[in-house]
């Protein structure tokens, strides 16, 4: 989906558009050599593979680069720290569905921000977004709610599904066009204080353990603030019939790896207990799909290892 922009916007404005050869977004060396032979300017990756550009040594050198934009995944706050240790351009953070055309939130990073998490900012033009409670009312800054988005980009709905189409193409009740429509996003989020948005995670990634229902998204938030990590990722796994409990995936960026009490520790000086993980898993990266993104369905098993703590 995103391709369409990727391709015809630098033709748009005379510039040229130049397509890695199949595979090559798996392969971080090439990429980088690619960007500095043929002088790239402006670069748009999923998070995945701008970390795996970044463990480049020879990224330092493509000075070519003005502007990189960021989507498809979350941003995370070491990650857009390590950019700017490594690059000067400019480096943007979106966010979009395919529903809304693709990108409909926009977010410049700074390096000298002070923020725990990067946001996925504000609408562009003609793009409406509300973040909404289950009575499609508007919250308050700093309360989590889902995100809808309306305007000049949205599609029409899904081809032959009319079904899908009314449950996710709702009529908008803050027009007065009968047929406008905001899509229901399906993502959690909230409101900063300075009106930018934060994204938190998908609502259909939530769990309810023991009664109480988890974002892994926040927990992610919070773990990331430990120093010496790289990535982490939350989810919920079922080890034992009926017994659902949280896993930390963790891949650390320093040669000494943080011990697992540690962790603990850290992570319960933050969060309620039902939101400490009860098992951790060590990984030198995150497995990824063919596009790039991490691949949940293949993260290994805790287990019964010394990676596990209960």
């Amino acid at each position: 989906d995103a391709s369409v922009w990727e391709c015809y916007a630098p033709l748009l404005v005379g510039a040229r558009c130049v397509m890695a050869r199949p595979g090559g977004h798996q392969d971080g060396r090439y990429l980088a050599k690619l960007i500095g032979e043929e002088e790239i300017t402006a670069l748009k990756v999923v998070p995945s593979l701008l970390r795996m550009l970044l463990d480049e040594p020879t990224i330092s050198d493509a000075t070519s680069i003005r502007r990189v934009f960021c989507g498809g995944e979350a941003l995370t706050m070491d990650l857009q720290q390590k950019f700017h240790a490594r690059l000067t351009a400019a480096l943007w953070n979106l966010y979009g569905p395919t529903e809304t055309t693709i990108d409909v939130t926009f977010f410049e990073c700074k390096s000298d921000t002070s923020s725990d998490a990067v946001p996925i900012g504000r609408p562009i033009g003609n793009t409406e977004v509300y973040i909404l409670d289950s009575e499609l009312k508007p919250i308050s800054i700093g309360v989590a709610g889902e995100l809808y988005v309306g305007g000049a980009s949205l599609a029409r709905g899904y081809l032959n599904r009319p079904d899908l189409t009314a449950e996710k193409f709702i009529r908008n009740p803050f027009s007065n066009d009968p047929d406008a429509r905001l899509y229901r996003t399906g993502d959690w989020v909230r409101y900063r204080s300075d009106g930018n948005i934060m994204y938190l995670g998908r609502i259909d990634n939530q769990v309810k353990i023991r009664g109480f229902r988890i974002e892994p998204g926040e927990i992610e938030a919070v773990l990331n603030q430990y120093p010496g990590l790289s990535q982490t990722l939350i989810t919920a796994r079922e080890e034992v019939p009926g017994d659902k409990g949280l896993v930390a995936y963790i891949v650390p960026n320093t040669a000494s790896a943080p011990t697992i009490p540690e962790l603990r520790s850290f992570l319960k000086q933050k969060l309620p207990n039902y939101m400490v993980p009860s098992a951790y898993v060590l990984l030198d990266s995150l497995p990824l799909t063919v596009n790039g993104k991490v691949d949940r369905r293949a993260l290994p098993d805790p287990g019964r290892s010394e990676q596990q703590e209960h």
